[in-house]
């Protein structure tokens, strides 16, 4: 069938010999772990490294369906992935699409669910999986989740710095006279930000002003003896 991957449900990550045959194919291995201890995981591992296979997906899994929130325990996958160096997801048997979308903004690479065209229809895995309108919400709240996730990333855009106008600043409040010393009583932070910034109010106060000022001015170091 010429498959581009291939999937090992949970209760098949013990089977060694089937995971060494797939690892042969030499083609990406998504390893569900919900019934695997930690030496499961490292020994399915090992088999497809000794296969010169490299290209492991783990699944962070709880064989439960549909599985209880509480069970999740989706911190496990990040350390799935610390652990052993391999791309992570989730296999996600809850209902709705919460969990995913979590997944995705921790860092998950693969998220796999059960699909039917109607939960009416039955069937041993109906009454977990996603009709197709929910899959369709769910794909999309991925891909919102994928977006805002973005990157490290301090610079501000220009709306940012835009409304940085709209910060506090410290004004002159009350009419001065040239050589009148500046106190909290005739300076104040206010909006908005076009006088020094709020960090220096400490600094100002007791020095006196180079000129007369009037109320409502931005207070600079031009003003400032």
């Amino acid at each position: 069938m010429n498959v581009p991957a291939y999937k090992v449900a949970s209760f098949e990550i013990t089977d060694i010999p089937l995971i060494r045959k797939i690892a042969k194919l030499h083609k990406p291995i998504i390893l569900s772990t919900g019934i695997a201890q930690i030496e499961d995981i490292e020994r399915a591992i090992q088999v497809c490294v000794e296969e010169k296979n490299y290209q492991i997906i783990l699944l962070k899994c709880a064989s439960a369906y549909p599985t209880p929130y509480e069970d999740m325990n989706l911190k496990t996958m990040s350390n799935m992935e610390e652990t052993f160096g391999c791309i992570t997801g989730l296999s996600d048997h809850t209902m709705g699409t919460a969990a995913s979308v979590a997944a995705v903004a921790m860092g998950a690479k693969v998220i796999e669910k059960h699909l039917t065209l109607s939960r009416k229809d039955g069937g041993p895995d109906g009454i977990f999986s996603m009709e197709p309108d929910e899959l369709k919400k769910l794909v999309d709240e991925i891909r919102i989740v994928e977006k805002a996730m973005g990157a490290v990333k301090y610079e501000l855009t220009s709306k940012q710095k835009k409304n940085r106008e709209h910060s506090r600043s410290l004004f002159v409040i009350r009419d001065m006279k040239q050589g009148e010393r500046f106190t909290s009583d005739n300076v104040r932070s206010i909006r908005p930000g076009f006088g020094m910034h709020p960090m220096y109010f400490e600094n100002i106060l007791g020095k006196s002003a180079k000129i007369d000022i009037e109320k409502g001015t931005p207070l600079s170091w031009e003003l400032i003896n």
